[in-house]
Parts: C-alpha cells; sequence; structure tokens
C-alpha cells in the first residue's frame, strides 16, 4: 500500500508539474496577453488588423468571413465592407491571396495557416503576444529580421509600422550562463529599443493593445464555440442554482408528509 501511495503521489506531481513544462518549453518567459474573449470591440479590432496586416501571407482557412461577422456582432454589409478582400465572397473561407509557390520563394517556406496557431502552442494566444512585440533587427537573416520567441522565424515584422524597427539590447554572455532571451552576435539579449528616428505610428501601449487585440482574435478563430461556451456558462450556472433550490423545497414538502 506504501509503494501504490508514494507511485500515485508522483504520478499527482508530474501532472501538476506539465502546465510549467510545457511554459518552459517555449524557450523565454511569456507575458500575459490578458486577452478576453467577452470582449467583442477587441476582436473586431484584432479583425481588422489581421486582414489589414497578416492575410496576405497566412490564410486561417478554417473560418468563414459569414461565421466571422455574425460571432463578432458584424453585419454583412460591414464584413464586406472592411474585411473582406476583393473578389471574395462572404460565404468563403478565409483564404490568403499568396501561392504556395511565392510564399516559398519569397520566405524559404510557405506561410502557415493560423487557423489553430493558439491552441497548437502550450502557451495559447500568449505566445501569439510575446511573438508578435520580439521581432528585431537582425543583419545576419536573409530578410533582416529575426525573433526572441521564434528565433529564425521565416517572415520579416509584418507590424513594424505600428511598432517601429526593433533592435536588440545586448550584454556580455558570461561562461556557463545561458541567454534568457538568445543571442545576437555572440552576446545575450537583454532587451529592445527603438532608435528615435525609427519610432512607429503608436506608442508602446497602443502597440501592445494591437497585439492584444490579434492575439485575441487568433484565439477566437482557432475555437470560434468558446465564446458561446463562456457566454453559457453564467446562464448554465443560475439554472443549477434555481434546480437545487427547487430540489431543496420539493424535498422539504415531501418529508413533511412522511413526518
Amino acid at each position: 500500500m506504501t509503494k501504490l501511495t508514494s507511485f500515485l503521489k508522483a504520478g499527482l506531481v508530474a501532472l501538476a508539474l506539465l502546465p510549467a513544462a510545457a511554459f518552459a518549453s517555449g524557450g523565454t518567459e511569456m507575458e500575459s496577453a490578458g486577452i478576453d474573449l467577452g470582449d467583442r470591440a477587441s476582436l473586431q479590432r484584432g479583425a481588422g488588423l489581421y486582414m489589414s496586416y497578416c492575410s496576405g501571407c497566412h490564410a486561417i482557412s478554417y473560418q468563414r468571413y459569414s461565421r466571422m461577422g455574425e460571432d463578432l456582432g458584424l453585419s454583412a454589409e460591414e464584413v464586406e465592407k472592411y474585411l473582406i478582400p476583393n473578389g471574395q465572397k462572404i460565404g468563403e473561407t478565409i483564404d490568403t491571396g499568396m501561392a504556395a509557390d511565392d510564399g516559398l520563394a519569397f520566405f524559404g517556406k510557405a506561410p502557415p495557416d493560423l487557423s489553430v496557431v493558439a491552441r497548437a502552442k502550450a502557451q495559447g494566444p500568449d505566445w501569439v503576444y510575446n511573438y508578435l512585440k520580439s521581432f528585431y533587427v537582425d543583419e545576419t537573416r536573409p530578410l533582416g529580421w529575426n525573433n526572441t520567441v521564434f528565433p529564425g522565424a521565416s517572415m520579416p515584422n509584418p507590424l513594424w509600422e505600428m511598432q517601429g524597427v526593433q533592435h536588440a539590447r545586448t550584454e556580455p554572455k558570461h561562461e556557463g550562463a545561458s541567454c534568457h532571451l538568445g543571442e545576437y552576435q555572440g552576446a545575450c539579449i537583454a532587451g529592445f529599443e527603438i532608435p528615435e528616428g525609427q519610432k512607429g505610428t503608436m506608442s508602446a501601449a497602443e502597440f501592445d493593445a494591437a497585439a492584444r487585440d490579434i492575439s485575441a482574435f487568433l484565439a477566437y478563430v482557432g475555437e470560434p464555440a468558446a465564446m458561446r461556451r463562456e457566454g453559457m456558462g453564467l446562464w448554465v450556472v443560475l439554472f443549477l442554482a434555481a434546480f437545487t433550490l427547487l430540489a431543496y423545497v420539493l424535498k422539504l414538502e415531501w418529508w413533511r408528509d412522511i413526518h
């Protein structure tokens, strides 16, 4: 019995450590995106930003324009006016206009479909949020950019106009020590800085909000039913509370006759 108890305890400890292990596997500590799938305004802004800056290369082909509009509280006219590229219809899936061969020629590999990117990563939408914020100039890369969350990413920073041109701030690497954010030109990346003449159209706080909106949108795309499921949660709790009260009153009535 003692051995069995010890085995069960060890198993519970291992299960408890799984999220932490998965979190650590991302390489860098993740800042929380703090998304709220109940914030329709955030999802609408995220949809607009995604379609403007990301959809030219990345499809979200598991989603349809019509479903997106319905879930995000947009009319068909609004979707067609603001979110659908020319030549596509509201009932179609959200595909990219870039051919796979062109993506391979431009970036070295075809840009992936991002329908489930927020679910595929252990850190969920936090991974997307930190990834969008972690591009920096790297002259050693073919496209001139790199990323601390996904080192060697085969794409430039799609949001550089808003964020600005971010450069790595480095510090000497000590022997035997690991670099928390990765390495650049033999030194440890300590953070980022944007030179005065290369600032973007947004402040740091505004860009964080934009990255959060895109992350929330991709979290929604990965599981559209989550919005309705979370919205139903309150009603389920209220139903259970009412049913419990009814059952208790019924129990009192029955036992009154028995006594």
